[in-house]
């Protein structure tokens, strides 16, 4: 097996890079929905339920697929013998870091279910300053692993 993965380790470290990519793309994109939905919809109208189209296939079609093959593919490189020094302290913040990302996603699948029941009390101001988490958190998860701090 550590045959295969040190062979197909550029494979494996490119399908990893692109899965967080388009991850990231929709961590940063739902929450912005939600701030227009927030500000502009009213609930039960024709919008209400386009935006809760655009919602659900952002988070189903984009967004679940994404963050599970970054999973798969960091799990990848991380069973990749030599790859990762785990005595160092690197490793562990960015773990730290896509824990909290992950969480992060399950938190705005939550909030979409919330609008989906039309039971949404957030303000556009509140997903405004949600927006901000998968930034600080892919900072100190691109820090921690090219710049390797600790």
């Amino acid at each position: 097996m550590a045959d295969i993965l040190i062979s197909a380790y550029p494979w494996i470290k490119s399908i990893h890079v692109i899965s967080v990519i388009a991850w990231m793309a929709g961590l940063f994109y739902l929450p912005r929905l939600f701030v227009y939905h927030t500000e502009s919809v009213e609930t039960g109208s024709e919008t209400d339920q386009l935006f809760q189209t655009m919602e659900m296939k952002l988070l189903r079609v984009i967004m679940n697929p994404a963050m599970i093959s970054s999973w798969v593919f960091g799990l990848l490189l991380v069973m990749t013998p030599g790859i990762i020094d785990w005595s160092s302290v690197w490793p562990w913040a960015k773990l730290v870091g896509i824990t909290g990302m992950t969480a992060f996603h399950m938190w705005l699948a939550k909030r979409r279910k919330i609008f989906l029941v039309g039971q949404n009390t957030l303000s556009g101001r509140s997903y405004r300053l949600m927006n901000e988490v998968p930034t600080i958190l892919m900072i100190v998860i691109v820090i921690s692993v090219i710049v390797r701090p600790f």
